[in-house]
């Protein structure tokens, strides 16, 4: 991954807003999609569609309190890719004062679209995450929706799927453009001079995509009328109305106690077993819509009957990296993911994020009594770390005998299983010191009034 810095902002050279920037404005005021101020990684590709997103919120990121960093990711499929980089990078930084960063894949010419977007979102995502961005905006348009969807439609999608492209997807994604055709995108670009160069891979229709925007639908519309792409769009929006009343069923439900986060969702399994297995399935799918999380039609049925039968502490693969876990009355489903990254926090104050949990630390006087169980606790000064539980790990509990496993613990106060590879434990060299919510361990205890660390941590 290769970055310039940042040239000094250049205000007279960002795009003016424009008939399609003030509809883009509107459009933005109304779906709230940068409600929460921040940084946003924009996908430039160099092509006119991502070139006009460039500009197009250049000019609106103030109003909005984003501030901007361009992320190209250089395939290497084409001799000229890096070419194109240089140009995304040069219009960035002299036309906006923006930093760029290009992710060089070295993928080779014989990759294909599948293995190119998957490499290209793995850049993405790793950008959004090093920078501490709340956002990674596209630049998706509505001809890309209408071939999204027909897509769908030949591949056999079911209902849910047929809604295609969302203008919000997990761990901020943003597609602003959805409402907005190609044809006008690239004459924004044109009109402001952006040197706009088109991957020839868009028009190749070896690929399957590229088939669908120069061959069948083409023939559709001469057949049906140029109409017909916006017939797709109205299958589109039928469609998300339809997960729209789903969700809001999901609040309807006696009993179902929904809890749901990116890339998770738990509920509880009586609730489900008082519904036939098509309509617990359903349920199901409308709940890991609401998670981010794909779940299909026969996933869905095979995740009902397991909801309803399996005993407790019993896991089942999904697919997809998907994975449920009958937790006592709870039925758990998320991605199958490797424990978070050790902290080792320093003494000076801090905050750092483990899993869906988050961590804040400070110097203060220890109040001598400190509880069992909760959140918050005090330890003496010194070396310490947060990680996950590893094999053989014992704490011996605060006004207890012995030494407990933390599993053991940890099981008790019914954590899931597929929960505890990312459950956060306050460590020291020799001794597990805290496990947050479960159990304070005698180790690291300040005598009252000692200046010690003190802990927060808050669930997800």
């Amino acid at each position: 991954m290769e970055r310039d810095g940042r040239a000094a902002d250049a205000p007279g050279t960002r795009a003016r807003a424009g008939a399609l920037g003030e509809r883009l404005r509107a459009h933005l005021e109304r779906t709230g999609l940068f409600r929460e101020r921040g940084l946003a990684v924009l996908a430039v590709s160099g092509g006119g569609d991502s070139l006009a997103l460039l500009d197009l919120l250049a000019g609106l990121a103030p109003a909005l309190g984003l501030t901007l960093l361009v992320a190209h990711a250089d395939h290497g499929i084409a001799a000229d890719s890096g070419a194109v980089a240089e140009s995304v990078r040069r219009q960035a930084r002299t036309r906006y004062g923006l930093e760029t960063a290009i992710g060089e894949l070295r993928l080779g010419e014989t990759a294909g679209e599948t293995r190119a977007r998957e490499a290209r979102y793995a850049f993405l995502r790793a950008v959004q995450e090093e920078r501490g961005a709340r956002y990674l905006v596209t630049a998706h348009h509505a001809d890309d929706q209408a071939e999204t969807v027909l897509l769908r439609v030949l591949k056999g999608t079911a209902p849910p799927g047929l809604k295609g492209i969302v203008a919000r997807g997990p761990r901020g994604l943003r597609r602003p453009l959805l409402p907005f055709r190609h044809a006008e995108l690239l004459a924004h670009a044109t009109a402001r001079g952006l040197a706009v160069v088109e991957d020839p891979a868009n028009a190749d229709p070896r690929h399957l995509r590229s088939w669908v925007r120069t061959t069948l639908l083409p023939a559709v519309a001469a057949r049906l009328g140029p109409d017909a792409p916006a017939s797709l769009l109205a299958l589109a929006r039928h469609a998300a109305r339809e997960a729209r009343a789903w969700d809001a069923v999901l609040e309807r439900l006696p009993g179902l106690d929904l809890r749901a986060a990116d890339g998770r969702f738990e509920v509880a399994r009586p609730a489900l077993r008082g519904y036939d297995n098509v309509l617990a399935a359903r349920i199901l799918r409308a709940a890991a819509e609401r998670a981010g999380v794909r779940l299909g039609p026969a996933a869905a049925r095979r995740l009902a009957r397991f909801a309803a039968d399996a005993a407790s502490g019993r896991r089942a693969a999904l697919g997809s990296g998907l994975v449920a876990e009958a937790a006592f009355d709870r039925l758990l489903v998320s991605r199958r993911e490797a424990a978070p990254a050790a902290v080792a926090p320093g003494d000076a104050a801090g905050e750092a994020g483990f899993g869906a949990f988050h961590l804040t630390w400070r110097r203060e006087p220890s109040p001598g009594t400190l509880p069992r169980a909760g959140w918050t606790t005090w330890v003496t000064p010194g070396a310490w770390g947060v990680r996950a539980a590893r094999t053989g790990d014992r704490l011996a509990p605060l006004g207890g005998v012995g030494r407990r496993k933390v599993t053991r613990l940890l099981m008790e106060a019914r954590v899931p299983r597929l929960a505890r590879a990312a459950y956060p434990l306050v460590v020291d060299a020799a001794d597990v010191v805290w496990i947050p919510g479960v159990c304070r361990a005698a180790a690291r205890v300040p005598r009252r009034g000692q200046e010690a660390v003190r802990i927060d941590v808050r669930p997800g």
